[in-house]
């Protein structure tokens, strides 16, 4: 649409609730059919006319003193309603006014009143979660459940490390909370006040991992952002960099965090000129650099420049008397997120627990509760409802027949009769009920039914 002629104009313009125009001096240039019809005038009445003449209530007078959009509010024989001033300019001069309704009925106003408190609402309850989680610190000291020999010392070596600035290497296995430590330090330390921010070593390709953590300059590559970017340095600037998974690190990218450690500065991509950070690094592996080091996979003066402090987090079989009051901890926590009202485990349940291996650790315990949880009747889980979260310990799987099987089918058939064996006490769990099994399972329903087909598992289970 190159040209809109005057009718179409007006058209477009009658159906704008309320509009009415007035001049520097306050008379009326244009009011519009539907502004016309709510205030029941005559067009004619208000044209060329000063418009508190024709419309005692407006506060479009005081309007003209203002050079910006402005909101107003009405409450006249009309009822309450709610306007816009826009001022009119041309050749950047004003010349007037315009005034058009965003509420012109009472009902409205309460309607929108309703709608504007709902989404107040749930913008505040997003607001708190993200003030809980600012910059991802939603962790303290507190949160490292357990009185433990192991623990009461890594918390007490945490105490002490707050008190520094020096660099931090957090290890330990999977799921045992490296970055729940590394958030405890933060909160702890002088820089609490000041952002936190984690990134993951093994979440970006290599040809990425350079300008998210340095940033870069605008136009510096294909697919650049014009303005450029800051990087997590940058952004963690007087504050804090938890680097996870720091065994991942890329050889090539090695040198340049080295670099920022040793010289307190940044080089964007494409940049020309070093920017100065001040960042206290945390980072974090699952495995041990030393030997990452000797096979040349990871830099030894980058591993020393990480390793001033250095903090081991034990593994939950290393603590295992533990497990009961982080089991609670956990309980109380999902309780709050699932909507359930679980407040006790019995100790059948604790101490069978207590007999796994827990190759997960926390994160580990953490699902089997969570699981447990869903399934529970009442408010106490029993050993039963960990049938399911038991993994290994839970089965009895037996080996086919090597007289029967061998090579390939050896392997085919114990992985098939392994699967008919789950299925089958999943289903008898379940009391036959597809659906809970299916959903138990992660699966769909039709992808259980082919499963028992193929398996040679009949309708009632067997």
């Amino acid at each position: 649409m190159d040209r809109i002629d005057c009718q179409k104009l007006e058209q477009y313009f009658n159906q704008i609730p309320g509009l009415l125009m007035i001049d520097t001096e306050g008379i009326v240039f244009y009011i519009n059919d539907q502004c016309a019809k709510y205030l029941q005038v005559n067009k004619e009445d208000f044209l060329g006319k000063y418009v508190k003449d024709v419309f005692p209530e407006t506060k479009m007078i005081e309007g003209l003193e203002k050079d910006e959009p402005s909101i107003v509010f009405y409450n006249s024989f009309l009822g309450i309603g709610i306007s816009m001033h826009v001022p009119l300019y041309e050749d950047g001069k004003k010349v007037g006014l315009a005034e058009y309704d965003v509420v012109q009925h009472s009902e409205r106003l309460y309607e929108l009143s309703d709608s504007y408190k709902a989404f107040l609402d749930q913008e505040l309850k997003q607001l708190a979660g993200e003030l809980m989680t600012f910059e991802g610190t939603k962790y303290t000291i507190n949160n490292l459940v357990g009185n433990s020999d192991p623990m009461t010392e890594l918390k007490e070596k945490i105490i002490s490390t707050a008190k520094t600035s020096s660099t931090v290497m957090i290890t330990g296995e999977t799921g045992t909370g490296k970055e729940l430590v590394a958030h405890a330090i933060h909160n702890l330390s002088s820089r609490r006040k000041e952002r936190f921010i984690k990134v993951n070593a093994s979440s970006f390709p290599e040809s990425l991992i350079e300008s998210e953590l340095f940033g870069y300059e605008g136009g510096s590559f294909t697919g650049a952002n014009r303005e450029g970017k800051k990087g997590k340095f940058e952004l963690a600037d007087r504050g804090t960099l938890f680097i996870d998974e720091i065994n991942q690190m890329p050889l090539s990218v090695q040198p340049k965090l080295l670099r920022a450690l040793q010289e307190k500065e940044i080089d964007r991509i494409g940049g020309d000129k070093p920017i100065p950070v001040d960042v206290r690094i945390i980072a974090a592996s699952n495995e041990n650099l030393e030997p990452l080091v000797e096979e040349g996979k990871f830099r030894r003066d980058l591993y020393y420049r990480l390793n001033v402090i250095s903090l081991y987090i034990p593994p939950l079989r290393e603590r295992i008397e533990d497990l009961e009051s982080i089991s609670r901890s956990i309980i109380d926590e999902l309780n709050a997120q699932l909507g359930k009202s679980v407040n006790e485990i019995d100790r059948d349940a604790l101490e069978m627990l207590k007999q796994k291996r827990w190759h997960g650790n926390v994160r580990e315990l953490r699902n089997d509760i969570e699981r447990a949880m869903n399934f529970a009747v009442g408010n106490i889980i029993h050993k039963e409802d960990f049938q399911w979260s038991a993994g290994e310990e839970s089965l009895n799987i037996k080996l086919p027949d090597l007289a029967e099987a061998k090579g390939d089918r050896l392997i085919d058939k114990a992985r098939d009769d392994a699967e008919r064996e789950v299925i089958i006490k999943v289903l008898e769990y379940f009391g036959n009920n597809k659906s809970k099994a299916a959903e138990y399972l992660n699966i769909a329903r039709p992808s259980l039914y082919r499963k028992m087909k193929r398996l040679g598992i009949d309708q009632e289970g067997r």
